[in-house]
């Protein structure tokens, strides 16, 4: 019977943040059995937000949780991380408002995750099981979740543009997949938005070193490309650590067609309205 993890030790980074630009100091500390992941905003009094989809507050460029006035941000990469690491109970302290970005990856993260190490806590690790379909949708978009015997995800992304067109990509769950298949793959963007998010005080830690940047003729930055389909991978990168926020692992299939943190957010909530839709089982 596998047991919920914690880490074995504290350990402390610092870098820029991505939309905030300032630098920011986080802690990935050891946590007590059953609580999940939780952030801690230091500079916010010691504010804590746990890591759960019903606390999701927006997702327009990054999936942000709230509570009580105090929000963290741009958790996914994060998230993704502990979901690849397979670490149940973290705690999570901020002196701003989001981890700071590092090399725009899972990978980042998952070294920290790697150098501490995990520790066993003696309660047994529970998953979510889908027991019939679940789906949301906005115009061509969708995303789904499917009853399967593993977890699974399955993209497709289209862009019109030459440097991304049309990309699938299938993944069958497993730590050492997603360490070599998902986690290395970079967040992207595209120049011509950036003087916008910056005039809203967005992406101001965004670098050709820590994001794919994109103009008409391709991707600027080709040098600091992993790999050719890698903005389907990280599209699935960032479902990973969305789906993270359902508390459990999932043993489900995700399939996601040009859909985004909002749909997932959405996907989520859709999961936990009705109780026929999953059940929690103990894993074996």
């Amino acid at each position: 019977m596998p047991f919920r993890n914690t880490l074995a030790r504290d350990l402390t980074i610092s870098g820029a943040a991505l939309h905030a630009g300032a630098a920011v100091t986080m802690t990935l500390s050891p946590a007590p059995a059953e609580q999940g992941v939780v952030f801690r905003r230091s500079d916010r009094g010691g504010a804590e937000i746990p890591a759960r989809y019903d606390l999701v507050g927006e997702t327009r460029l990054g999936t942000v949780i709230e509570k009580g006035g105090v929000s963290v941000g741009v958790i996914e990469h994060l998230m993704a991380a502990v979901a690849g690491a397979g670490l149940d109970d973290l705690t999570v302290t901020l002196d701003g408002p989001e981890p700071p970005i590092l090399d725009g990856d899972a990978l980042s993260y998952l070294v920290l995750i790697e150098e501490a190490g995990l520790k066993a806590h003696a309660a047994p690790r529970r998953a979510i099981k889908l027991l019939r379909e679940v789906r949301v949708a906005e115009k061509d978009a969708y995303a789904a979740l499917h009853p399967a015997a593993a977890l699974s995800y399955d993209f497709l992304l289209a862009y019109d543009t030459p440097a991304i067109g049309r990309q699938n990509f299938q993944f069958a769950f497993s730590p050492a997949n997603f360490r070599d298949l998902i986690a290395p793959a970079r967040t992207f963007g595209f120049l011509k938005d950036l003087e916008s998010l910056n005039r809203m005080n967005l992406a101001r830690g965004a670098s050709l070193e820590n994001t794919l940047a994109l103009d008409e003729q391709g991707v600027v930055n080709k040098e600091r490309q992993r790999f050719a389909d890698e903005f389907v991978r990280h599209k699935i990168l960032d479902a990973i650590g969305d789906m993270a926020l359902a508390g459990h692992a999932l043993i489900a299939r995700f399939e996601g067609v040009k859909s985004g943190h909002g749909l997932n957010n959405r996907l989520l909530r859709a999961l936990f309205s009705d109780p026929a839709n999953y059940e929690l089982v103990t894993l074996p």
